[in-house]
């Protein structure tokens, strides 16, 4: 008897954030095709992946020194050839570059990267070491997310260039049908206010310092944030130092249910994130109806505009008045925001998890069968060499 494909997602740290939804979606579809899946972390940051049983955690809290990232290392390397994977894939750029030479170390010859991580969040050592890595060979394969990240490739290398492969991220509906005021309830978030909120890791690039700016524009706003990270004790200071921490609520890292509940409970979305591959939480919140004001880049001008036409209003985040002005306008246009939430619904046609899915199945068979990688549609597996 044949045994089923056996794949490894290997990801540094284990939380709650887009990378790691994007490996659950994953993980649930690829089991559903037959594959054996199996979760591999470099550490445990936070309790999100504690009760996924094909989980594993080679330390159980981020290497602090050069002999407890070593043990890290040998612990990845011990379980990968335990589970002598036959596909490996890696998210993040640590993910990569680490996960990647473990791998062929510990005999797995099929390694695919994915470049989830914003340029912006990567060191231009680490930019040059990938870059040395494809061009080696070291990846099979290297997946893309966005036409705006394929395009980043462009002066690569043509050895790198024809290992890239295109997947547009898929989703998870995240629309709840709870009535706002219970699930604020639910929440303890205060209920007769106007809400604005977010979703994101506490992090400088996701700019959250702008979204508790917003709330000195208009003192009946409050501000939910949901997510965890090394600057919830800086933004906590700066609502203080502001005058306005009675009005900002932290979340902590939420599960995927109680972010639908979130997004139920907001007034708007603010989405100020300063470098973003796809921008995998503002697309949940457009798609689950909420009114979204985003930062214009590039790559979410790209994704938030099916058919073309923008499904959120866009604003500039090196501009807090602007932005402001933005939230207040979907406050008080309530055809614009239906208008936007209509565009917003076909979103889950362009981003569909099963076809998201489909596509690295297909690319993985076409690995292990070691044949050339199938053309096809939108939503299909796509050579991007440019």
């Amino acid at each position: 008897m044949t045994r089923a494909v056996r794949v490894a997602l290997i990801q540094p740290q284990a939380e709650g954030a887009g990378a790691q939804e994007i490996a659950r979606l994953l993980d649930r579809g690829l089991q559903a095709r037959g594959y054996e899946v199996h979760h591999v972390f470099f550490f445990r940051r936070t309790k999100a992946f504690d009760r996924q049983p094909n989980a594993i955690f080679c330390a159980h809290e981020r290497p602090a020194t050069p002999w407890s990232l070593a043990r890290t290392l040998l612990s990845l390397f011990g379980h990968l050839r335990r589970l002598r994977p036959d596909v490996v894939l890696c998210f993040q750029h640590y993910g990569s570059l680490v996960g990647a030479p473990i791998a062929r170390a510990a005999g797995i010859p099929i390694v695919i990267a994915n470049w989830t991580s914003a340029r912006e969040l990567t060191p231009a050592w680490l930019q040059l070491t990938d870059r040395w890595f494809g061009v080696l060979g070291l990846f099979a394969r290297v997946v893309t997310n966005s036409r705006r990240v394929t395009q980043d490739f462009a002066n690569y290398p043509y050895a790198y260039r024809r290992r890239l492969v295109r997947i547009d991220h898929g989703f998870e509906s995240k629309t709840c049908n709870i009535h706002r005021a219970i699930a604020r309830a639910r929440l303890n978030l205060p209920v007769n206010v106007v809400l604005l909120g977010c979703v994101a890791r506490l992090h400088p690039l996701k700019n959250l310092t702008l979204a508790i700016k917003l709330l000195a524009f208009d003192a009946h706003w409050h501000l939910a944030i949901a997510g965890q990270g090394p600057e919830q004790d800086g933004l906590a200071a700066l609502a203080r130092e502001l005058g306005c921490a009675d009005r900002v609520h932290f979340l902590g890292e939420l599960a995927p249910d109680r972010v639908a509940m979130l997004l139920s409970a907001l007034d708007v979305f603010v989405f100020p994130s300063l470098a973003e591959t796809f921008g995998l939480a503002v697309v949940e919140a457009a798609h689950a109806g909420v009114p979204v004001v985003a930062n214009r880049l590039a790559v979410l001008e790209e994704v938030l505009s099916p058919d073309g036409e923008p499904c959120v209003l866009f604003a500039d985040a090196g501009n807090p008045a602007a932005f402001a002005a933005a939230v207040h306008r979907l406050l008080e246009d309530t055809a614009l925001a239906a208008t936007l939430s209509a565009r917003a619904a076909k979103l889950a046609a362009y981003y569909s998890r099963e076809a998201m899915v489909a596509a690295y199945a297909a690319l993985i068979e076409s690995e292990v069968n070691g044949k050339a990688s199938p053309g096809g549609s939108r939503q299909a597996l796509r050579s991007s060499v440019t």
